[in-house]
C-alpha cells in the first residue's frame, strides 16, 4: 500500500452517501452451480448435477453493485429487454434500492444474458444470449437525453461499456456538450470510462479511462511489456482520448495510474493472495476508483483502494461485488504485513 490504513478507512466514511451516476450495458449473470462425478455416455463431456441456479446483476449492473456494497446512492442509466430476465433484473435494482429510472427498454432486443455453469468452483461453460448491435438513431437519442438528465445529480459518472449497443456517439456528444459547459471534469463531477474495443473512436473528453492491459495495447498500438512501454500506451491514450488521467489494470502486475499533468505515473502491485475467477475485478477497480475520486480522495488513495478491492473479489467464485468488511480486514491485513517489514 502506498496509503495509511487511517487515509484509506476515512475515504471509505466518505465514500457513504454519495450520489452517483452509472452508466452503461446491463447484463443478467446467472450461475448454474453443479458438481460432476461422471462423464456423459452420450458424449465425451462431464455431467453437471444441478445444486442451485442464481441471477445476479452483471455489466454494468455489477458497478452499481459494487457501489450499493459501499454505500453509494447509486442511479443506473441503460437497457434492458422485455422479457424475464429484463425484469428479474429491474427487481434486483429495487432490492439494491438503486433508482432505475434511466433503465429504458427496447422491445426489438433481449436482455443480455451470460449464463455460466460452476462445477468444483470451476467454470465449465458459459452461454451468451444477446444482441450487440447499436440502438435505433431514436433510442440512441432518447437515451442520450435521459443520461444527461441524470448528470446533475451525481458526484462523479461511471461509463461502463460493455459493447452491447447502450454506448454511443451520440451519447458522448452529449457528455462532451456537459464537459464543455464544466458540468463534468475533475473538479467538477469525474467521468470515468471503463471502455471497450468496439467504441475506441468515439471516446472524448473523459476524466478517467480505465482499459486493462490488453484494451490499453490494442487501443494504443503499444505491446506492454514494463512500465515504460505502459507509460507510452498511457500517453497515447490520454490524448487520443482527451483525458485528464488513465488507471490501466495489469492483471498479476498490479495498476498504473498516468496523469496529464504530472510526469510520475503511479505503479502498485497487485495484493491479490489467491486469485479463483477475475470475472468482475475490473468492475471493481471502476466503481472504487470513481467513488474515492468522489470523495475528495488523491489518485494514490483511490488507486490503493481500487487495488485491495480488486484482489479482494478476484479471491472468489464468480462475478462478485466487494464488501465494505471484505474490504476493511485486507486494508488491515496489509498494514500488518507493512508493519512486519518495517
Amino acid at each position: 500500500m502506498l496509503c495509511s490504513k487511517q487515509e484509506l478507512f476515512e475515504t471509505i466514511e466518505k465514500i457513504n452517501g454519495l450520489p452517483m451516476l452509472v452508466v452503461g450495458d446491463i447484463i443478467l449473470d446467472r450461475y448454474i452451480w453443479g458438481s460432476v462425478a461422471r462423464v456423459s455416455p452420450e458424449a465425451p463431456v462431464p455431467v453437471v448435477d444441478v445444486k442451485q441456479v442464481e441471477d445476479r446483476l452483471g455489466g454494468a449492473a455489477n458497478v452499481v453493485r459494487n457501489l450499493c456494497n459501499l454505500g453509494v446512492q447509486v442511479s443506473l442509466c441503460g437497457v434492458i429487454g422485455d422479457d424475464l430476465e429484463g425484469q428479474t433484473v429491474l427487481k434486483l435494482l429495487e432490492k439494491d434500492k438503486v433508482e432505475r429510472d434511466g433503465v429504458i427498454i427496447d422491445r426489438g432486443r433481449p436482455t443480455s444474458l451470460k449464463t455460466r455453469v460452476v462445477a468444483q468452483k470451476q467454470q465449465m461453460l458459459r452461454i451468451d444470449r444477446e444482441n450487440s448491435s447499436a440502438l435505433s438513431p431514436a433510442l440512441r437519442e432518447g437515451f442520450a437525453a435521459v443520461v444527461d438528465a441524470h448528470i446533475d445529480r451525481a458526484k462523479s459518472i461511471i461509463i461502463s461499456d460493455y459493447g452491447k449497443g447502450a454506448i454511443s456517439d451520440a451519447l458522448f456528444r452529449k457528455l462532451s456538450e456537459a464537459q464543455q459547459a464544466k458540468r463534468i471534469g475533475l473538479q467538477a463531477r469525474p467521468l470515468v470510462l471503463d471502455p471497450h474495443p468496439a467504441n475506441y473512436s468515439i471516446y472524448q473528453s473523459v476524466t478517467v479511462a480505465k482499459p486493462n492491459r490488453r484494451e490499453a495495447e490494442l487501443a494504443s498500438g503499444v505491446t506492454i511489456t514494463d512500465r515504460d512501454s505502459t507509460l507510452e500506451a498511457g500517453r497515447i491514450l490520454l490524448k487520443k482520448w482527451k483525458s485528464d488521467m488513465l488507471v490501466i489494470t495489469l492483471g498479476e502486475d498490479g495498476l498504473a495510474i498516468i496523469s496529464a499533468n504530472s510526469d510520475r505515473p503511479i505503479f502498485l502491485e497487485t495484493v491479490a493472495q489467491e486469485v479463483f475467477d477475475v470475472s468482475g475485478a475490473g468492475d471493481t477497480v471502476t466503481a472504487i476508483f470513481a467513488a474515492a475520486l468522489a470523495a475528495g480522495a488523491s489518485p494514490a488513495v483511490a488507486g490503493d483502494l481500487a487495488n485491495i478491492g480488486a484482489g479482494v473479489v478476484v479471491s472468489e467464485v464468480g462475478t462478485v461485488a466487494v464488501t465494505i468488511p471484505k474490504l476493511k480486514n485486507e486494508i488491515e491485513r496489509l498494514s500488518a504485513v507493512a508493519k512486519k517489514k518495517a
